[in-house]
């Protein structure tokens, strides 16, 4: 069994970042779901850079992320089933029939005759410990339910496994007297699979973030599939070797070219930064004087003992908020020095004070593409839309360095077990 003919079925797709450590590990995409129509865009043209990878037209590709070429020229140098398997749809129990056709139709065309995965996880937002609604607001949240229209995938296609990921929250998430992972596990048994759930924190498989994630992984009830061991990958490395290559920026300034061609170790073993790549979206927001005089501050007392900006503490003049009790560490320093820093959320296309640049000298908010490599996306990686909606994807995406190994781990239990029984 070769790893190219290992196949998955991508839900909720966002920008792809859990389907990109799939398509790494050697999993061939049959079809992505996605309802953001940037999101859609930004995995359409990750579709045409590995087509563009695998078919030696590269320089293509970066002629099109350089605006050297229209987005219509580049995509139709491919074929267009590439195209074509990214769906813009809803996951909706309403729309299952025109999915499950559109999906039909591509398991067709691309021969192929059995599902090896499912992956993804519903919308976060609803599971998610900051600012989670009351018990009242959260009846009304149909985000809450989608698991169901998930299953319905897995009773339709019957993968050998799935992937189910979310945010620790699901864990804790209730309303009307129960909790709704218990719900979401009892709906997959139902359907005829096993299933176990781990908390991995992304750190620990060479992402400079403290990011956790609920990886819950099903297989078919009666197989002989096990949740897969993952295995931990240490890369070594701080925030500032992540970081040393790109050009010093003032907010609102841009810079797209790199600063020299020794890109540190831990860009080289991440495989983010690549001989021959293209700096894009290196663009920092605009930011107030008065909030970059609240950087500096930050900075100064991270870079003086580790200590953290209390809001309270700043001087008076610099203390433009009423709320004086809640939130007063809005104002964060990703540390430059350390090997992880704080979990990288959507919320930083609202404003960056929560991940401000540790260089005082530049006293600004993290730029798309720092936000990008924090989340283990590689340079190669474009995002489409506008700088907000790159945000929102980048924060709201699985760091493709984790979902690589928990990708590995699968593919060599599906493989292993699978060598066994032709052995047999």
């Amino acid at each position: 069994m070769s790893r190219e003919k290992l196949n998955f079925i991508d839900l909720f797709a966002g920008a792809g970042g859990l389907c990109e450590g799939f398509i790494k590990a050697g999993f061939f995409p049959l079809a992505h779901i996605e309802m953001n129509h940037d999101a859609v865009e930004t995995l359409k043209t990750r579709e045409v850079f590995h087509y563009c990878q695998s078919n030696n037209m590269l320089d293509k590709y970066s002629a099109y992320i350089k605006n050297q070429i229209s987005k219509e020229d580049i995509r139709s140098l491919i074929p267009e089933i590439n195209i074509n398997r990214v769906i813009e749809e809803e996951m909706s129990e309403e729309n299952l029939p025109q999915l499950f056709n559109k999906i039909d139709n591509l398991i067709k065309q691309q021969k192929v005759h059995k599902i090896d995965m499912v992956i993804g996880g519903p919308p976060c937002q609803a599971y998610s410990l900051i600012g989670r609604p009351s018990n009242k607001d959260k009846e009304g949240d149909k985000r809450l339910y989608l698991y169901n229209v998930y299953a319905k995938f897995l009773e339709k296609y019957q993968p050998k496994m799935f992937v189910f990921e979310n945010v620790p929250g699901i864990l804790s998430c209730t309303s009307d007297g129960h909790t709704h992972f218990e719900d979401i596990k009892n709906c997959l048994k139902s359907i005829g699979y096993e299933i176990e759930h781990k908390v991995l924190c992304a750190k620990d498989y060479g992402v400079l973030q403290n990011r956790n994630r609920v990886i819950l992984i099903g297989w078919k009830r009666g197989s002989e599939w096990s949740y897969p061991e993952i295995e931990k990958r240490k890369i070594k490395g701080t925030i500032n070797d992540l970081l040393s290559d790109l050009p010093a920026l003032e907010p609102g300034q841009s810079n797209n070219k790199y600063r020299g061609g020794n890109f540190s170790n831990y860009l080289k073993q991440a495989s983010i930064r690549n001989s021959g790549d293209i700096l894009t979206w290196h663009l920092a927001r605009p930011n107030r004087d008065l909030d970059r005089d609240i950087y500096r501050h930050a900075i100064q007392m991270w870079n003086n003992g580790h200590q953290r900006l209390n809001y309270n503490d700043l001087p008076d003049e610099l203390k433009t908020h009423r709320n004086r009790s809640s939130f007063t560490d809005r104002f964060k320093v990703v540390p430059g020095d350390l090997e992880s820093c704080q979990t990288i959320m959507a919320h930083i296309s609202k404003d960056g004070h929560y991940f401000i640049h540790p260089d005082i000298e530049q006293a600004r908010s993290l730029t798309v593409r720092e936000a990008a490599s924090l989340q283990s996306f590689p340079d190669n990686f474009f995002f489409e839309g506008s700088r907000t909606s790159a945000f929102v994807q980048i924060g709201n995406a699985v760091p493709p360095l984790l979902a690589e190994a928990v990708a590995d781990g699968i593919k060599k239990l599906l493989v292993s077990k699978l060598k066994e029984k032709a052995d047999e």
